[in-house]
């Protein structure tokens, strides 16, 4: 292992200019000096007040080890990982979680870095386990607030540079090549990059040497023994690390419900090459990941192999297999790329489209096409469309919408399980076991997943003989302080989830979802009226309007009720003969009509009083 140790800031291999003059060089950088300008120092919007935070004196000394996850615990990314031992830390992965249906309007949602930024400038390194958006979408919101040093593998590191490029940074950021089996050193800790399977190349783990022990973070992995491009996991160096000792596993639980073990990816190809009979003289589309690198190569090499040429519909899908290109992890001809607005050029039977839209997200390329609505892409009795991936949880509802839309135009569709279109990136039970095995941590912290996935693979922990006392479920932002010895709960941080919405970070939060959840649920009513306050008269109104709630035209009655009411209420308020001022109208008038809706509908809108005065 000597000859790969390297010292952070003086070997690390610099930043990309451009990522695609090192796939053409096809050699090692030379290194340069890192510099950076001024930390910035604005503090963390947060989507809602934090809760309470405490911080603990730390008991087992200065040198002892805090591990921190700021994300990933019980739900399903925004993963974030802080260690800490006396004032020096390191990061692990900085990603995103995408809104679910109480976050109407959400774009993405964030970790709060209030803590990270805090503490900026002891931080030595953000280390990256692979390139996925749960694993690498917060950071370029990170480093508008802080300028943290970024280390991952070169497909990781390519991604995120290429997503840096559509955020307007403070400094240049700092990006740094590695490769499974470097070492580099940060301040009192030594990270050790190991190589694991998942969906996308050039995934890895990470073991942490620190002053209390080794410390096993696993990242997403799968065991495949039979990946399309990528060198098998390195079973062999975990399974060295757990006869020198391991302190803590944190290890990835996202398939800890599933028994058994993750199929290879190699068997995609397979089914695909057996389905592909049934596309003869058809256009054959496939929907998937635009990361599943893997399963995208093994559709280039079916249509080389059945000479068809290839269409990429879809932003991401495009961007990804651009980058993948340009650093050699796509083997693809010039020659068998065709612009997607071309493709009526060519008979169905010499094509294949592949697609982003598995997930049945409604503005991707396969939704559209699925509503009629893409603009170079109509199907129809002519396609087969074969949908590669398995729907995430909470997604069944929009993709069952997009198939329904694609048998409806006549296409024929493959979406079931038995045609083995996909399989996961992440491990099963039996993989998770013979992780725990290999690495036999003294303690175990299982990350990644929902609060059921972690539970689910504490008790396989158990049941392999990891006592019950030394699992850990920590919540997020929790303290868990370690030595030799044992660990505490050390107190917690300021955490939670900050919206993004647009432009806007951190400046959506529970007020305006609570709001925007009334408005989809009860719709809205606005009272305008304008008075004279000197005279106490009325000049105009009071005029209504209703949208989402009641179709004015068709209830008169009722809306002449709101406003006989209204009107009533600031006469009394301008001359004080309701026991009330003007100062109170707006929630008098809000209240009496709310209770007005109530009786007549049984419904409860969002009022809104609007006075003028002049």
């Amino acid at each position: 292992m000597n000859e790969n140790k390297k010292s952070a800031p003086e070997k690390a291999p610099r930043a990309f200019e451009r990522i695609q003059t090192e796939a053409v060089a096809k050699k090692p950088r030379t290194p340069r000096a890192q510099t950076g300008e001024k930390l910035g120092t604005r503090p963390s919007e947060r989507a809602s007040r934090p809760r309470e935070y405490k911080r603990v004196k730390p008991i087992y000394g200065e040198k002892a080890l805090r591990i921190i996850p700021l994300g990933g615990l019980g739900e399903i990314g925004k993963n974030l990982t802080m260690y800490e031992s006396g004032e020096e830390r390191i990061l692990v992965d900085c990603g995103l979680a995408f809104p679910d249906d109480e976050m109407p309007g959400v774009d993405i949602v964030i970790p709060d870095f209030t803590y990270v930024v805090e503490n900026a400038a002891s931080i030595k390194a953000l280390l990256v386990t692979h390139g996925h958006e749960d694993h690498i979408g917060g950071i370029p919101y990170l480093l508008k607030q802080a300028d943290i040093p970024i280390f991952a593998t070169k497909l990781t590191i390519g991604l995120i540079e290429a997503k840096l490029m559509e955020h307007s940074l403070p400094f240049k950021p700092r990006l740094n090549v590695i490769s499974a089996g470097d070492t580099l050193d940060f301040g009192c800790f030594r990270v050790e990059a190991i190589r694991v399977n998942h969906s996308i190349p050039d995934a890895v783990a990470f073991a942490v040497r620190t002053p209390a022990g080794v410390i096993v973070q696993t990242g997403d992995f799968k065991v495949d023994y039979t990946p399309v491009f990528d060198e098998t996991i390195d079973l062999t160096r975990f399974g060295q690390l757990g006869s020198e000792g391991v302190l803590a596993l944190l290890s990835d639980s996202t398939n800890a419900e599933k028994p058994g073990s993750s199929l290879t990816e190699s068997l995609v190809g397979d089914s695909l090459e057996k389905l592909f009979s049934r596309a003869e003289g058809k256009r054959l589309i496939i929907a998937t990941f635009a990361s599943n690198l893997q399963r995208i190569q093994q559709i280039i090499d079916i249509a080389r192999r059945h000479k068809r040429k290839i269409a990429l519909s879809g932003r991401s899908m495009e961007n990804y297999t651009r980058i993948a290109g340009e650093l050699g992890y796509l083997d693809i001809d010039d020659d068998m790329l065709v612009d997607v607005a071309q493709i009526n050029r060519y008979k169905p039977s010499d094509l294949i489209l592949i697609t982003t839209g598995s997930q049945g997200e409604p503005l991707s390329a396969l939704s559209r096409m699925a509503a009629g609505t893409h603009r170079q892409v109509s199907v129809g009795p002519g396609d087969l469309i074969i949908i590669s991936a398995t729907p995430i949880p909470g997604n069944e509802k929009m993709v069952t919408h997009v198939i329904n839309g694609l048998l409806k135009r006549g296409s024929d569709v493959i979406y079931e399980r038995m045609y083995e279109t996909h399989v996961s990136g992440h491990a099963n039970q039996d993989e998770l076991m013979l992780m725990l095995q290999l690495v036999r941590p003294k303690f175990f912290i299982p990350v990644h997943g929902e609060y059921k996935h972690l539970v689910k693979h504490a008790k396989l922990a158990e049941s392999l003989g990891v006592p019950s006392s030394h699992i850990i479920i920590p919540e997020i932002g929790e303290v868990i302080e370690f030595n030799e010895r044992g660990f505490r709960k050390a107190g917690t941080v300021p955490s939670g989830r900050v919206f993004v919405d647009g432009l806007g970070v951190g400046d959506v939060g529970s007020v305006v979802l609570r709001d925007r959840k009334h408005l989809a649920q009860d719709g809205l009513m606005v009272v305008v009226c304008t008075v004279d306050p000197d005279s106490g008269e009325i000049i105009s109104g009071p005029d209504v309007i209703s949208r989402g709630f009641v179709y004015v035209k068709e209830s008169e009655p009722l809306i002449d009720e709101a406003k006989s009411l209204t009107r009533i209420i600031i006469e009394e308020g301008l001359s004080n003969r309701g026991g009330f001022t003007k100062t109170d109208l707006r929630p008098r008038i809000r209240e009496e009509l709310q209770k007005l809706m109530d009786r007549r509908t049984k419904r409860s809108p969002m009022i809104l009083p609007v006075i003028m005065e002049i």
